[in-house]
This record gives structure tokens, C-alpha cells and sequence, in this order.
């Protein structure tokens, strides 16, 4: 009879979510309006869209030293630093008084970003158990997504009452500080789960213990089989998930839809994907990664393939609202699969050096997305940049489907 305690969700609430949402709350909020307001600033249309790649430059960058630091300083250290990190930055945006300064700002909060979200990663590919992982990852996921769609409400209504962009900045500020507080303020989930862990032998009898620990290069060249096949695949995923975010308002644009009636249709797309995330978890854990990561991505590939050839039809705006629903499904059918992925291939006494190494490689994926639809309809179509990622989409599938385990090792 084991005398494993049972897993309970809520102990996971304000611990470990709160701080997330607050966090995702200010980046959601912040995101939209970073053109704008380099616009203000000066910039003109493609300085204004480099500057708002800072942030997620910024976040790839920080994946390199995010391991090792979360490995050494621990979970919760590096949550609150990350916090404090974002809040230096946020106040170099809010004294921008050019573009180079706000530049600056921007790839320093996205900066944190990487640090935030690989220790809550870590944290929980570390305590969780297996049988509750997926679950639990998704949910992490959710909590994102919630963030990222309450966000531009907030920043909407700070604008409206403000009268200026910029002012959003500190509704991150405030974030930031409610992350922070309840980070020092709640018990230390990672020593509670620890004794937890340790008592249920969740890590095999031995004793948890912060190990020597690689930095991401070496982890990369340590565990190359894996991120040239399963990791590929990840930054495929990623890939093709942060073109839909690029190509819909593009599409919306080129067919001639308000931008109010595109708003509201990328926005029900959005709602379906959010209401979802707990059914990818539920789907991981009992059926296994596959059945999340298949359909999510042959979804996602498909949606992107249908669009492509629908820009010229009569009911050119029909198909766009129904491709949008579609990918909206997809995509959250695969909610938290990426963290579910890493943790299941990541040391569990040491999960954070691997966790860097694959976000870094998945995350290349997002990054590089927005930078080829942007170059392939520059030079032919957004139809054909619909096309060419939808192809992409449908390669990563084939690759998840070679090389990913359906059940978890370990």
C-alpha cells in the first residue's frame, strides 16, 4: 500500500498560479501596444515592428543563462528577480524619451520573461507527479492564455482613462509587484513540495539536492540526439502556432474586414482555444502525448493549407471565420504539450539546464516564425506564406509522430 499522499490541484492555486497570472496579466497587456508605442516615439512601420521581435528576442536570449541561474539560485529566487529584472525594465520604457531607450526597455522585459517562465517550468516538472503532470502543465498554460487575453482589456481601459499608450507600462509595473509580493509572502511551494516529494518517493528514495549543473551549450551538446528530432519538432510546433497569431490579422486585412469584425473573430478563435486547455491535459494523461501533439499540429497545418487557397473565393470571409475556428480548436488541443514534452525528457532532480536548452531550441521555432511570413508575402503572398507554414506544420507532425514517446519514461 503506498502511503503516497494524493495530488491535489489546489495546492497549486496561489502559489503557483497566482504569481503567473499577474505576471501574464502585465505581459498581455503590454505586448499590443509596444508598436504603438514606438510609433509615438518616431519609429516608422518596420522599426516599430522591430522593436515590439525585441520582446520575444529578449526572451529567446534569456533562455541561455535561465538554466543555470534557476538551477542555482532556485524556483522562487528566480521568479522574484525575474520580477525586479522586469520592473528595471519597464521603468526605462516609461522614461523613453526615443527609440533606442525604449528598445532597451523592451528587450530587457522580455529578458525575464524567459527566467519567470523556466522556473515555474521547472518547479513543476519537478514536483508534479506523473500521473497529474500533463494536467498540471496545461493548466500552467491556461493560466498564460487567461493572462494574455485579460491583459489587452486592461490595457484598453488604461489608455481610455489615461489617454496614452505608454501608461500601460505600469499596469506590468503593478504585475510585477504582485508576483513579487505573493513570491516572499506565500510559503515556498518548491520546499513544501520537496517534503512531499521526498516522503512519496517521488524521486526514487533519493534525497532532493540542487546538483552541479550544465550551462545551456553543453547541455545542447549533451543532449543534441534529442533536440535535433524532438526538439526540431517543438520549434516546428512553435513555429507554426505564432503564424497563426501573424497571418490571421494579415488575412483579415488583405480580405477587407473592419477592424473591429477582425478583432471579434480572432477573439471567439482565441476563446476556443482558452476553453480547451484543460481538455489537452486530460487527453495527455490518460491517452498519452500523441493524441494531443498529433491532432494539434495536423490541425494547425491543415487550417493553414485550407486558408491559402481561399483568399479569391466569393465567401473568402465564411472560410476565414471557419479556418479561424479551427485553429483555434487545434491549438488549444495542444495546450502546455511543449512543457509536457520538456519535462518529460528533462533530469528530474535537475530539470532546469535541459528546460533551457529546450526552450531555446522550441523557441527559435517562434521567433523565426513572424520573420518568414513577413519575407515570403513581401516577395509573393501572404496565401503563399499560409501555404509554406501550413507545409511546415504538417512536416512537425511527422516528425512528433517518428520520434515522440506516447507515454512519458519517467
Amino acid at each position: 500500500m503506498s502511503s503516497e499522499q494524493p495530488f491535489r490541484f489546489g495546492s497549486l492555486a496561489v502559489p503557483v498560479l497566482l504569481p503567473t497570472l499577474a505576471f501574464a496579466i502585465g505581459e498581455g497587456a503590454i505586448i499590443p501596444i509596444i508598436p504603438i508605442v514606438a510609433s509615438n516615439a518616431g519609429a516608422d512601420l518596420a522599426v516599430a515592428g522591430l522593436i515590439a521581435g525585441l520582446f520575444v528576442i529578449g526572451g529567446l536570449i534569456g533562455n541561455i543563462p535561465s538554466g543555470w541561474i534557476v538551477a542555482r539560485l532556485g524556483e522562487r529566487p528566480s521568479m522574484i528577480g525575474a520580477a525586479l529584472l522586469s520592473l528595471v525594465g519597464v521603468g526605462v520604457a516609461l522614461l523613453a524619451q526615443g527609440i533606442a531607450m525604449l528598445a532597451v526597455g523592451v528587450f530587457l522585459i522580455g529578458l525575464s520573461t524567459a527566467a519567470f517562465a523556466l522556473a515555474r517550468h521547472a518547479f513543476m516538472t519537478s514536483f508534479v507527479p506523473l500521473a497529474y503532470r500533463a494536467r498540471a502543465l496545461s493548466t500552467l498554460g491556461g493560466t498564460l492564455r487567461l493572462g494574455m487575453f485579460i491583459g489587452p482589456f486592461v490595457a484598453a481601459a488604461v489608455i481610455g482613462l489615461t489617454g496614452s499608450a505608454q501608461a500601460v507600462f505600469w499596469v506590468h509595473a503593478v504585475a510585477c509587484l504582485l508576483a513579487a509580493v505573493t513570491l516572499l509572502v506565500m510559503p515556498d511551494p518548491t520546499a513544501l513540495f520537496a517534503a512531499r516529494a521526498t516522503a512519496s518517493g517521488l524521486h526514487e528514495g533519493e534525497e532532493f539536492v540542487a546538483r552541479e549543473s550544465a550551462g545551456l551549450f553543453r547541455t545542447i551538446r549533451d543532449r543534441r540526439a534529442t533536440l535535433l528530432t524532438i526538439g526540431v519538432g517543438g520549434a516546428l510546433f512553435a513555429a507554426i502556432r505564432t503564424s497563426r497569431q501573424v497571418i490571421l490579422p494579415l488575412w483579415a486585412v488583405s480580405i477587407g474586414l473592419t477592424d473591429a469584425n477582425a478583432a471579434l473573430i480572432i477573439g471567439l478563435g482565441g476563446a476556443l482555444d482558452f476553453a480547451l486547455f484543460y481538455a489537452s491535459g486530460q487527453i495527455m494523461d490518460r491517452w498519452g502525448r500523441l493524441w494531443s501533439v498529433l491532432p494539434s499540429m495536423a490541425g494547425l497545418g491543415v487550417g493553414h493549407l485550407v486558408l491559402s487557397v481561399t483568399h479569391d473565393l466569393p465567401g473568402n470571409v465564411t472560410w476565414f471565420i471557419a479556418v479561424t475556428m479551427v485553429l483555434g480548436v487545434a491549438n488549444g488541443l495542444g495546450s502546455g504539450i511543449m512543457m509536457t514534452l520538456g519535462a518529460d525528457l528533462a533530469d528530474k532532480r535537475d530539470p532546469a539546464p535541459f528546460l533551457g536548452a529546450w526552450r531555446f531550441t522550441t523557441q527559435s521555432g517562434a521567433a523565426a516564425a513572424p520573420l518568414v511570413v513577413a519575407g515570403v508575402t513581401a516577395v509573393a503572398s501572404v496565401s503563399v506564406a499560409a501555404a509554406l507554414m501550413g507545409v511546415l506544420g504538417l512536416a512537425g507532425a511527422g516528425i512528433m509522430a517518428r520520434f515522440v514517446p506516447n507515454r512519458p519514461q519517467h
